[in-house]
């Protein structure tokens, strides 16, 4: 999940970059969602890891 919201984050930077402004503001919002589950889901493996150990 990460690799596909780093993925999105250089497609938008080039993007960006090239000048299509339209296309960039997409691939960083995209990005952003991947970021924020990846974020999420690592959260509660961890919490879930720790509950196991106990």
């Amino acid at each position: 999940m990460l690799h596909y919201a780093t993925l999105f984050l250089v497609i938008a930077l080039i993007a960006a970059l090239l000048g299509f402004g339209g296309l960039a503001s997409g691939a960083v919002g995209i990005a952003k969602v991947l970021f924020g589950v990846f974020v999420v889901l690592a959260v509660l493996s961890g919490a879930i890891g720790l509950l196991r150990r106990s």
